[in-house]
Order: C-alpha cells, then structure tokens, then sequence
C-alpha cells in the first residue's frame, strides 16, 4: 500500500539530518509530484546543512592555528556605537571539538538565531564571561577605554584562565594573555563569534529592560542606536540617565 504523502511530509519534517540521505533514498524514485517535492526540499536541507559544516570548519581557522594552547578564548564587543546604554564585551572559551552550528558575526544572525545561539552557546561553552560599562563611565573614560575595560571584565569573570585571547581586531591593554587580534574576527573565528553573540544579546536584553523604565524613547526597537526616532525623542525630551552625554551633545 502507497504511503500517504501526509505521512512523508511529517516524516521529514522529524528527520535528523543524518537521517535525510536515508529519506532521499527511500522516496526518490516516488513519481508522486508531492513526493518528488519533499525530497528536493530533504535534498536542499541536506546540501545548506553540508554547506554549513563547510563553512563553521572554515571558522575554525584560528582554532586549530593555536591548537597547541590548552585554553583559547574569544572575545568581542557589542555597543561601541550607540547613543544610549551600556558597551558590553563577551569572551568565551569553547571546548575543543566544539559542535555549534551557525556561529557567525552577531550582526549577520536574525535576532531568532543568535537567541537559539546565547541559549546554546550558554549550554556548551567551557565557560563565558561578560562585561559591561555604563554610560557614565564611557563619559568619563572615552568609548574604547571603555570598550577595554569591558574586556578585561568578562575575562575576569571566566571560571578558567585562558592562555590565548583571540580579539576581534583590538589588542587589550592590561592584559597578561598572550594576545591574536585579527581584523573582522567574528566572521573568521567561531570563538570570537561566540563572544559576539554572548555581548549582543545581553546588551539587547538590558536595552529592552531599560525600554520599560524609559518607554518614551523606543530602546526595544533601536538597542540604543541613533535611528532618528531617537534622535527626536532625545530633542523633545532631554537625555536620560542612560544616555551618554559626550554622544548626543550636538542633540540637545
């Protein structure tokens, strides 16, 4: 008796991917036009899945260049640019034989994705760390002294001492770690591209919270950032406590 192509479609939609090459296999020959549709869409998962282990070995350039080093740590900023909120920096020490899929610069990812990548990241990661500087501080200090001590924070706060940093394009000063800065880093090194994600989406989620206290200004939506909403809210309202002053003087 025929299958019904109700039951093919919900048997690849529960296909593992490396249960797809079995699923092709069995149904390819299937001249059902439905049929002969779902295994073409197994056959595209199957090839964006290869392409991506292709890529994420690509980004294990770094990785295995500094094999030799028992403990290597990413780090990178997320921030540096915004009129309002903190600059947060995550560093991030993934096992070995790291398996993470998908782990690219954060700004490349859809909110979605780097969410199911904090969330996994947070899960596999040897260990992670977080920093954060407020705006007052980045008033006081300048936005990239500010951009290194939120660095040194979240190497601070890892539960083992790295003995390598792979930085996305800066080299840290205070620092002891032997230092790689490599230029676009987030896309060149799944390390860096971890703490990438690890900084994005803890400041977005302190921008949304900030968003309830001062919903006048729309932080949910622009993290901060000068889309010209909040341009016209800092004009029409004034700065908040949150805001960095040296940022927005042209503003008020």
């Amino acid at each position: 008796m025929e299958q019904k192509i109700k039951d093919i479609k919900n048997n690849l939609q529960a296909a593992s991917f490396s249960e797809l090459p079995a699923f092709i296999s069995a149904y390819g020959k299937d001249t059902r036009s439905g049929v002969a549709a779902l295994v073409k869409k197994a056959q595209k998962r199957l090839n964006d899945y290869e392409n991506e282990l292709t890529r994420i070995e690509k980004m294990k350039e770094f990785e295995r260049k500094y094999a030799d080093f028992s403990c290597i740590c990413g780090i990178d900023e997320a921030g540096r640019g915004p009129l309002a909120g903190p600059v947060a920096a995550g560093a991030v020490i993934l096992p070995k034989n790291c398996s993470i899929l998908y782990l690219n610069d954060s700004k490349q990812l859809s909110e979605k994705k780097r969410e199911e990548l904090y969330d996994e990241i947070m899960e596999k990661a040897v260990s992670v760390g977080l920093g954060m500087v407020p705006a007052e501080r980045i008033d006081e200090i300048n936005i990239l002294q500010a951009t290194y001590e939120a660095m040194r924070m979240a190497i601070g706060q890892l539960s083992e001492v790295p003995d390598i940093l792979l930085n996305d394009a800066v080299t840290i000063p205070g620092v002891s770690i032997k230092q790689v800065p490599i230029i676009k880093g987030d896309a060149k090194s799944i390390s860096i591209a971890a703490a990438s994600i690890i900084a994005k989406v803890s400041r977005d989620r302190l921008m949304a919270e900030y968003d309830k206290i001062y919903p006048e200004y729309g932080f949910a939506s622009h993290k901060g950032y000068g889309a010209q909403s909040h341009i016209e809210a800092i004009k029409r309202l004034g700065a908040t406590p949150i805001h960095r002053k040296t940022f927005i003087k042209n503003f008020l």
